[in-house]
Parts: structure tokens; C-alpha cells; sequence
């Protein structure tokens, strides 16, 4: 969420910046709100005054034996009014406080501005795409061979976008997501969490999936008590560890690890990628999050983002890194790099992780604070997460990277210490 200040005194300034991002900002509703916010509560405040005066009065004008009928019926008109003004003035703040909810965070000054995904600045790339000298085949196929990969079982139990693994396949999941978690709890400092998978509406709000993006989320109605969602990504349950909390400067960085599976309804992603296992409702992700003071939050983005390419170098996957531009940042991001891998079969490079900077913007709609050591008060905290990685999107990779042309497929070295001896899948 916006810092509300920011819409009283630079109103213009934020709908420019968020202009970029393509979010019209409805400037003329906003200043009617404030100005009807301003006459509501200057008229109580003068009331209010006013009723205090009167009040003081009808103690005067009985001492003197006078009649405080008039008097109190006055009083009590005023309170009925200033009930009103009350009662107005908390419609106007609900309203702003729900449009606050659905503004997207503000790019920072170094993000390239852009409309869309086509005008995303690349940064670096590492590794070589390999040439292969037979037909590529693409991770389905090569899955589906030997009946590891199944997606039509998939299909009978739970519908589209859903896949079933079977044996080694099933291993050499299991494997990317221990590799990964291993990687970021020894090497990179991370703390290992293991969270709820179900979670009710604040904590969704605190991170910026609600209300705007209700659509995307699988929820369950439960009659009498408050709604479960299915997490769309761990970095939910993680970044709210510190929802309400006043945290000492001494406890950050908070860094945080995780794998769960993930659950989207992929809404608006009709006909996209509906062959295997790029986007899917459910898929299991290994997700970093940190919590930083404010004055580290870019430095910490660099590093989150080197902590995922990391994995990356270690499968030696080819991959490239993207800045990405003020029209293709996810909603509650300042600024985010996205680690895209190469997928032989696509003939591109594929994104396999968002690494993005908050800010304080799911801070402030999750009260998330530390105490200044300098100043002794409590300041909004700085958010940032990535994926370290998609756990699918990597499986997809390492089979069509390290494929053979017997259709077999090599494990990657870092992993076979995880797969039990198995040095090639088919």
C-alpha cells in the first residue's frame, strides 16, 4: 500500500509514476474524496467545539436558575449530528482505504519505463545454449516415454493443467527442490520454514494478492468461519512471520526459505502454455524471502537475485537476466529482475524467477515494523522475495538441456548425489 501522504501532497507526481505502469490513476475522485473528507471533518471539528461551549453553559445558566431545557435540547442536537458527521467521515476514509488497496506500488527511479514485456532490459547472460546434433525433444515428450510424465491421468483425477510424476522423474523433482533448499540454507544464509499451505484473507491483503487478484486464488468457503485460500506462493505465509510485529534492528535480515506447492487458478491464461508443465494450478516452488531495513532493501535485491542464479550456475543451465520495465512489474513490486532459462525446445529463453523489491509498500498494509536504534521509533520495514526457483520450470529445463539423442536424459552432477545412484533418467 501507498504512503496516504503521498496522495495528499503529491497526488499529480504518483499518478505520473504509476501512469507508466499503465495504471490511470482517478486523480478528480480522489481530490473529491479529500475535499469532502476536509468540509465533513472541519464542520465536526467546529461542532464539536461548539458543544463543548454549550455544554459549559447549561452549568453556568443553572447556577443562575435559569431554564436549561432549551439548552440541553441544543446539546443533544449536536450530538446527533456529530454522530452523523462520524458515522460520514468514516464512509469517506473506508472508501479511501479501499481505493488505497488496489493502487500497485510505485516503480523506483532506476527501472527502465516501458509499456510491456517487449521493452524489458536485458542485463547479463550466463552460460551457452548447447547445440544439439539430433531433433530436440521438448519435456514432455521426453517424460512421457517411459509413462514418468503423465498427463492424462493428471487430467482424469484433477482436470487440465495438472501433471502426475511418476519414478525417477519423481525423484529428480524431489531432488531440485532438497538442492535448492540445501544451496540456500548452507550457502546463502537462509532460515528454513515450512508454512501453511492454507491461509485466510489479511494475509493475502498483507502481500498484495487481495482483493485485486481474488480471481487468480483457489478458495474454500467454509460456512460460520472465515475463508481458507490455497497459497499462490509461499511468499505469503513467509512475509507474514512479521505482520504486526515491532522487530529489533538487531533481528534483520529476516531471511526466510521455503518449499510448497503453489496454487493458481491462472485466470486470463486461457490457451497459454497448455502443453506440459510451464503453467499449471498447482506446482511446487522453493521461495526466498527477506526483511530488511529500508537503506538495504536495493543491496538485499541484488543479492536475492544472485542467491537464484546460483542455482542456475549449478545445473549449468543458460539463463539470462532481465530488468524488468514499469509495465511488466508484478503488482507490489518497486523493482524486479526476472531470471529467464533456456528451453531448447521453445528455442528461448523461459522465465524460471521473479526477484523483487517491495519497499515498504506490504509493509504498511501488514504493519510490519522495526524499532529505529537511532531515532527509538518504529519504522515500516523493507519486503523482498524471488524464487529460488520454480521447481517445475527447473525439471522442465534439466530435462530438455541435458536431453540425449536416445531420449534419455543425463542427471545433472550437483543432483546426483540426491538421486541415489541414478545417473541417467530413460
Amino acid at each position: 500500500m501507498l504512503d496516504s501522504k503521498l496522495l495528499r501532497t503529491q497526488l499529480q507526481d504518483v499518478a505520473d509514476r504509476l501512469a507508466t505502469r499503465g495504471y490511470q490513476l482517478d486523480v478528480a475522485r480522489i481530490e473529491a474524496l479529500e475535499a469532502q473528507r476536509k468540509t465533513v471533518q472541519t464542520r465536526t471539528e467546529q461542532l464539536q467545539a461548539e458543544r463543548n461551549a454549550r455544554s459549559k453553559s447549561i452549568g453556568q445558566a443553572k447556577q443562575r436558575g435559569e431554564d436549561i431545557a432549551p439548552l440541553l435540547a441544543d446539546v443533544d442536537r449536536m450530538a446527533s449530528e456529530l454522530e452523523a458527521g462520524k458515522q460520514e467521515l468514516e464512509g469517506i476514509q473506508a472508501e479511501l482505504d479501499q481505493l488505497m488497496l488496489t493502487l500497485p506500488n510505485l516503480p523506483h527511479e532506476s527501472v527502465p519505463v516501458g509499456k510491456d514485456e517487449d521493452e524489458n532490459v536485458e542485463v547479463r547472460r550466463w552460460g551457452t545454449p548447447k547445440s544439439f546434433d539430433f531433433p530436440v525433444q521438448d519435456h514432455v515428450a521426453l517424460g512421457e516415454q517411459h509413462g514418468w510424465l503423465d498427463f492424462e491421468t493428471a487430467a482424469k483425477l484433477s482436470g487440465a493443467r495438472f501433471a502426475l510424476m511418476r519414478g525417477p522423474i519423481a525423484r529428480l523433482h524431489r531432488a531440485l527442490a532438497q538442492f535448492m533448499l540445501d544451496l540456500h540454507t548452507r550457502e546463502h544464509g537462509y532460515e528454513e520454514a515450512y508454512t501453511p499451505y492454507l491461509v485466510q484473507a489479511p494475509a493475502l491483503q498483507g502481500t498484495g494478492q487481495l482483493p485485486k487478484f481474488e480471481e487468480d486464488l483457489f478458495k474454500i468457503t467454509r460456512e460460520g468461519e472465515a475463508d481458507f485460500y490455497l497459497i499462490p506462493t509461499a511468499e505469503v505465509s513467509l512475509t507474514n512471520i512479521v505482520a504486526g510485529e515491532i522487530l529489533d534492528a538487531k533481528q534483520l535480515p529476516l531471511k526466510f526459505v521455503a518449499h510448497t506447492p503453489c496454487f493458481r487458478s491462472e485466470a486470463g491464461a486461457s490457451g497459454r502454455d497448455t502443453r506440459g508443465m510451464i503453467r499449471q494450478h498447482q506446482f511446487d516452488k522453493v521461495e526466498m524471502v527477506q526483511i530488511v531495513e529500508p537503506s538495504q532493501s536495493f543491496e538485499a535485491l541484488e543479492s536475492l537475485t544472485a542467491n537464484a542464479e546460483k542455482v542456475l550456475q549449478l545445473l549449468e543451465l543458460p539463463y539470462r537476466v532481465l530488468a524488468l520495465c514499469t509495465g511488466d512489474m508484478g503488482f507490489g513490486a518497486t523493482k524486479t529482475y526476472d531470471l529467464e532459462v533456456w528451453v531448447p525446445s521453445q528455442d528461448k529463453y523461459r522465465e524460471i524467477s521473479s526477484c523483487s523489491n517491495c519497499g515498504d509498500f506490504q509493509a504498511r498494509r501488514m504493519q510490519a515494523r522495526y524499532r529505529n536504534p537511532e531515532t527509538g521509533k518504529p519504522e515500516l520495514v523493507h519486503t523482498l522475495n524471488g524464487s529460488g526457483l520454480a521447481v517445475g520450470r527447473t525439471l522442465v529445463a534439466v530435462l530438455e538441456n541435458y536431453q540425449q539423442a536416445d531420449g534419455s536424459v543425463r542427471v545433472p552432477e550437483v543432483l546426483k548425489p540426491y538421486m541415489a545412484g541414478i545417473e541417467v533418467i530413460g
